[in-house]
């Protein structure tokens, strides 16, 4: 046990050192071969913030463990929403610009609501993640199309996370070096999390929801802490958002095309995807409504997380 516990800290560490490079690596390298800021927006950085939480969904639906890389799915989802954003608030208000209300936002409900409808029934078939992987490609044209759009300020042309841009082929090592940390991480982390939860009786689910979603989350936590500190609000709520859509969407499909199957936790199924359908729901009401997220909302969105982590659990 004390082997599959050393496995699970160290590839949770691994998934955020070797996440948080990847992201920089590839965003500076697309910056260096000037590609545009809409595109390393929606594409570069939101596959990578992504990435563990792909590489340890497909890994678990290989191994024949779907409800981990569900509930990872799940888990994640509320965790951006609840947990990142509630930390958010609580550091700075976070205003909820036109294009957020107008995209993103309602985009994460739409792109959650179908994933649930998907798994609901306990299954994630090929077709099923076809579907989403579909869906993923659609989205990803739609964003970048859309960003053109918009108007960013002169320091802010090119995204936080790629303004150093360095030399091209360090980038892409450190890229390389940072995907194949994430891979070995993500591996350390399914193996060390199915391991505990059948020797401590828990199941894959709620496991996949809690432990492993957080440290999956990691880097969009990091990235949250660190825009709000710097005053970059409108970061956070794309950067949160944004990720959920491609949880749902790239990580499902995913999940779906390399043979997911039944997924067999019906607290997972049921509790699971409720909280991540109020979470996802109360947080587009709150930003219709406030334009906002105060600190008041942070303390709610927090509460709202824990709660189901306690009601998930006990179940």
């Amino acid at each position: 046990m004390i082997l599959a516990l050393l496995a699970l800290l160290a590839g949770l560490v691994l998934l955020v050192w070797a996440g948080d490079h990847f992201v920089t690596g590839a965003s500076q390298l697309a910056t260096a071969l000037r590609i545009r800021p809409a595109v390393i927006g929606a594409v570069v950085l939101g596959f990578g913030t992504s990435a563990p939480e792909m590489v340890v969904s497909s890994l678990a639906a290989i191994n024949g463990e779907p409800a981990l890389g569900v509930g990872n799915i799940v888990g994640s989802n509320v965790a951006n929403v609840s947990l990142g954003l509630g930390v958010a608030a609580l550091l700075i208000p976070i205003p909820f610009t036109r294009m957020a209300l107008r995209r993103d936002v309602p985009w994460s409900l739409a792109t959650a609501a179908i994933f649930a409808l998907l798994v609901v029934d306990g299954n994630l078939s090929r077709y099923e993640g076809g579907f989403l992987a579909a869906l993923m490609a659609i989205t990803l044209v739609w964003l970048v199309r859309s960003s053109r759009d918009e108007t960013l300020p002169p320091d802010e042309d090119t995204p936080p996370l790629a303004q150093d841009v360095g030399q091209p082929l360090t980038n892409l090592m450190r890229a390389l070096l940072g995907l194949f940390g994430v891979i070995v991480g993500a591996q350390l982390a399914v193996e060390g999390s199915t391991e505990l939860a059948e020797r401590w009786g828990l199941s894959g689910g709620f496991i996949g929801f809690s432990v492993v979603a957080v440290g999956t989350s990691l880097p969009e936590l990091a990235t949250v802490v660190a825009a709000a500190r710097k005053g970059h609000t409108e970061l956070i709520v794309g950067n949160l958002f944004g990720s959920n859509v491609f949880n749902s969407l790239a990580v499902g499909g995913a999940m779906g095309l390399v043979g997911a199957g039944a997924i067999d936790d019906p607290s997972l199924t049921g509790l699971g995807i409720g909280a991540m359908m109020v979470v996802v729901v109360l947080a587009y009401l709150g930003a219709l409504v406030g334009k906002r997220a105060s600190r008041v909302d942070g303390v709610a969105l927090l509460a709202i997380y824990i709660g189901a982590m306690v009601l998930l659990g006990t179940s």
